[in-house]
C-alpha cells in the first residue's frame, strides 16, 4: 500500500484505498490528483515525494468525498502548494462539514462527523481549466458526486475518480454511493466510448480497457432501479425500502451505512419518479412511494 507506480512517461499513481494520481510536471515539480484519506496518508505520500526529491506544486482534487480530500490539508502545510476542486466540489473541500450534513439531510450528529465521512478543512480554489498544468486536460465526471471531474494527460492516461466500481467491490457492497443516477449512467456511457492508453479508477485496478468494467456498473443501476420499482409495487414508505433493499441484498445496518445507502436511495427514488416509474401519495402523515403502474394511471 502506498506503492508508487509509473504508468507510462510523467503519469504515475500511489496504491491506496483510493488511488492517488501523481504528475511530473518536470524534473522537480509534480501535481496531484487527489490526496488520499486523512493526514497519514498525506504524511505517506510527502514521504514519497522525499525520497524522490520532487516539489508538489498542486493538488487537483477530482472530488470532494473524504477518501480524496483528507490529506489535503496536511500536505497543504507541509508544501504550501495550492489545491483546486470542480464547482460545488471546492465549497465541500472548503466546508468538509458539508458531507456529512448533505448525508444526514440535517446538521450531522456526531457519530458521523469523523474522517471517513469529514475531512479536515483546507483552502481551496475553483478548478477551471486555465489553472492546469500544461498536457493535463479535466474531464466532467457528474453522477456520483455533484461535480466531480476526471483527469487526461499528454501520455493518453485517464484518471477516473470514483466513476467505476470494480466488480469485488460490487459484490460486497452491492449499492455503490451515488448523488444523481441519471447523471451517472449517462457519465458511465461516455465513459464507455472513451479511448486512452490507461485508465485509472479509483477503486478499480488500472487498465488498458474499460468498457466491461463500465457495462458491469451500468447493469448495477439497473437491477438496483428494477428492485425498487419492485418494492414499490404496493404504497411503501422510504424506511421500507431502505430496509428491503438491506434484506435482498444482505447488508448489515449501521449509522454510516444508513446515510450512505440512505442517501443513494433517495437519489434512485428522486431519478424513478423524475422518469415516470414511481408516484408519490401522502397517507396518514406518510410520504410513500408507489410503482406508476401499479395505480392505474
Amino acid at each position: 500500500m502506498y506503492e508508487l507506480i509509473r504508468i507510462k512517461g510523467n503519469s504515475y499513481y500511489i496504491e491506496s484505498p483510493a488511488k492517488i494520481g501523481l504528475y511530473r510536471l518536470n524534473e522537480t515539480d509534480v501535481c496531484l490528483f487527489d490526496s488520499g484519506s486523512d493526514k497519514e496518508a498525506g504524511r505517506k505520500v510527502r514521504q514519497i515525494l522525499d525520497r524522490n526529491n520532487w516539489r508538489l506544486t498542486a493538488i487537483y482534487n477530482t472530488h470532494s468525498n473524504a477518501d480524496h480530500i483528507g490529506g489535503n490539508q496536511y500536505l497543504q502545510k507541509q508544501t504550501g502548494c495550492r489545491i483546486f476542486a470542480p464547482g460545488i466540489e471546492c465549497d465541500f473541500t472548503n466546508s468538509p462539514v458539508l458531507e456529512p450534513a448533505f448525508l444526514y439531510g440535517g446538521f450531522p450528529p456526531r457519530e458521523l462527523r469523523h474522517k471517513f465521512l469529514m475531512a479536515q478543512e483546507s483552502r481551496a480554489q475553483r478548478l477551471v481549466p486555465e489553472v492546469l498544468p500544461q498536457g493535463v486536460t479535466m474531464i466532467p465526471l457528474p453522477g456520483h458526486y455533484f461535480d466531480m471531474a476526471g483527469f487526461c494527460t499528454e501520455d493518453d492516461v485517464v484518471y477516473l475518480a470514483d466513476c467505476l466500481s470494480s466488480e469485488q467491490t460490487l459484490e460486497k457492497y452491492q449499492i455503490g454511493f451515488l448523488y444523481d443516477a441519471e447523471a451517472y449512467l449517462e457519465t458511465l456511457h461516455r465513459v464507455m466510448e472513451m479511448e486512452a492508453s490507461v485508465y485509472v479508477p479509483a477503486h478499480a485496478p488500472a487498465s488498458e480497457e474499460i468498457r466491461r468494467l463500465a457495462e458491469l456498473n451500468i447493469r448495477k443501476v439497473h437491477e438496483i432501479a428494477g428492485k425498487i420499482t419492485e418494492i414499490c409495487k404496493t404504497p411503501v414508505c422510504f424506511e421500507e425500502v431502505l430496509q428491503a433493499l438491506f434484506r435482498s441484498y444482505g447488508l448489515i445496518m449501521n449509522f454510516e451505512q444508513y446515510v450512505l445507502v440512505g442517501s443513494t436511495v433517495r437519489s434512485y427514488l428522486a431519478w424513478l419518479k423524475n422518469t415516470g416509474r414511481l408516484e408519490i401519495m401522502f397517507e396518514d402523515g406518510k410520504l410513500l412511494w408507489v410503482t406508476s403502474m401499479e395505480r392505474g394511471e
